[in-house]
């Protein structure tokens, strides 16, 4: 059995249970995006791949806030694989960094990182977060935090710091604002940056609709 097949047999089992948008079938559709941004780099597809597939089997948002669990867990699975040391730190490096964390934050990556693997997993990872499926990711989301849907006394808020906004207990739709519309201007790869424009655009015309409605206007 591959590296591959084993990774996958190990992250279906590791996330049984897991809430609905952060489950088997999230990491399958970026496993999927990852893979046809790739088609349009040079880039080393097995880190791609075990990337994309470990890149949420522990995440912090159901630990307590706690976002080296991911990394720790992934590194061990691999080291037990006795996968190369080489690919193993150049996975765990884009499992640290390919998050979106909100408010004023900066990644640092180590100056020997070399970051088009990050791109691509990253890339396809924030598709997964727009859209059809990041609307109803979104909405899971937040009926999982018992988050109301919407409530005009509360407005976005774009200036939160990297802990305000994992704290956040904000209506759902204002992570449209606070995330998801921010998205398409973050892509790195032109594939991504394609698609990421039409599910922008979806997006755009869910809130009119949904602004319509609650003003009972259609």
């Amino acid at each position: 059995m591959s590296i591959i097949d084993k990774t996958i047999l190990f992250v279906k089992q590791q996330l049984e249970n897991a809430e609905g948008g952060h489950d088997w079938f999230h990491i399958e559709r970026v496993y999927k995006n990852a893979l046809l941004i790739a088609r349009e780099e040079v880039c080393d597809l097995t880190v791609v791949k075990l990337s994309a597939l470990l890149h949420d089997i522990a995440d912090s948002k159901f630990h307590d806030g706690d976002e080296t669990i991911g990394p720790k867990t992934a590194r061990a699975f691999l080291e037990n694989e006795n996968l190369d040391q080489k690919i193993i730190n150049h996975v765990i490096n884009i499992i640290e960094n390919i998050s979106f964390k909100g408010g004023n934050f900066e990644k640092k990556l180590s100056r020997d990182f070399g970051t088009k693997e990050l791109k691509i997993v990253q890339d396809a990872d924030r598709l997964d977060a727009i859209g059809a499926i990041g609307i109803a990711r979104t909405f899971n989301y937040g009926g999982f935090k018992n988050r109301a849907l919407y409530n005009p006394a509360i407005a976005p808020n774009l200036n939160m710091t990297k802990e305000e906004y994992k704290n956040s207990d904000s209506p759902t739709l204002n992570h449209f604002y606070e995330k998801l519309l921010l998205l398409k201007d973050k892509m790195n790869t032109e594939t991504g940056q394609k698609i990421a424009l039409e599910r922008h655009k979806y997006m755009e015309n869910f809130l009119s609709q949904f602004y319509a409605e609650w003003e009972g206007e259609k």
